[in-house]
C-alpha cells in the first residue's frame, strides 16, 4: 500500500462529474479554464481540448478524475492564481445558463466553483506553509 500523500488543488462533485460524462460523449475530451476576467470570470469555462489555447500566463491547477474519462485538466490565469493559491477549488454544477462559450451552456446547467482554504497539510505540500520562502 502506498501512503504517499498527493494533494490536489481541484476536485469535482458527483453532479458535475455526471454532466462531464455526457459532455465528453458529445464533444470529446474536455478541459477547464478559470480566467478571472469580468462578467463570466467567476465561472469555470469548460472547453473541448484544443478549443482554448493555454498560454504562458496560465497555471495548471491539476486534473479532475471522472470514472470512464481521460483526466480533465484545470487551468487558471496567473494573476488570478496569486489571489487563489491558498484555496482548494471544487467544480460543481447548478441549474442555470452556462457561461460564455462553455460547453454546458445549452444543457440548462452551469458549472461553478466552490472553494475552501487549503488545510495545514495541503499548505505544507504546496510549499505555502509556515517558513515557506
Amino acid at each position: 500500500m502506498d501512503d504517499t500523500f498527493a494533494p490536489s488543488r481541484v476536485a469535482v462533485t458527483d453532479a458535475a462529474a455526471a454532466l462531464l460524462g455526457r459532455l465528453t460523449a458529445q464533444h470529446g475530451p474536455l478541459m477547464f479554464h478559470q480566467s478571472g476576467g469580468c462578467c463570466d470570470g467567476s465561472s469555470p469555462m469548460c472547453y473541448p481540448v484544443g478549443m482554448f489555447v493555454i498560454g504562458p500566463g496560465d497555471v495548471r491547477l491539476g486534473e479532475l478524475h471522472v470514472d470512464g474519462l481521460d483526466p480533465i485538466e484545470v487551468f487558471m490565469s496567473q494573476s488570478q492564481f496569486e489571489y487563489w493559491k491558498y484555496t482548494h477549488l471544487t467544480i460543481d454544477v447548478v441549474p442555470g445558463r452556462g457561461a460564455g462559450f462553455s460547453v454546458e451552456g445549452p444543457t440548462g446547467m452551469r458549472f461553478l466553483i466552490r472553494s475552501r482554504m487549503l488545510d495545514a497539510v495541503e499548505l505544507e505540500a504546496f510549499g505555502l506553509g509556515p517558513g515557506a520562502g
